[in-house]
């Protein structure tokens, strides 16, 4: 497991000063919709759908993006690009990289649930 930090931790401060009670469960609902984009994101790679999968992308960055969690940001938007561009070879090992990264982010978030 990596030490370095993937997530802006003043980002997630903010967050928890804004949302107070809700903080926990905005982490919790951002796990488990991540898990699910992911899957999506899977599943509209292996079928060849282009436009699914960039919108699953996009979706993910978004979130990733709320978090603070900038790699995955970067790594999603490659993604999206390419699926834009109809350009999905290759992707999968990009979806693994991503998926690894993810883990990496949910163990760091573990401290704000």
């Amino acid at each position: 497991m990596s030490d370095r930090q993937l997530i802006d931790h003043d980002t997630l401060s903010t967050l928890q000063e804004v949302m107070e009670d809700d903080f926990a469960r905005l982490i919790e609902t951002y796990l488990n919709d991540s898990e699910d984009r992911l899957s999506a994101m899977q599943k509209a790679l292996a079928s060849g759908d282009g436009e699914a999968l960039r919108r699953a992308a996009h979706s993910f960055k978004g979130s990733c993006s709320n978090i603070g969690a900038a790699t995955l940001v970067a790594q999603c938007q490659h993604i999206e690009s390419a699926a834009a561009n109809n350009r999905l070879t290759g992707l999968e090992t990009a979806l693994v990289s991503l998926q690894g990264e993810f883990s990496q982010v949910r163990h760091q978030l573990v401290v704000y649930q």
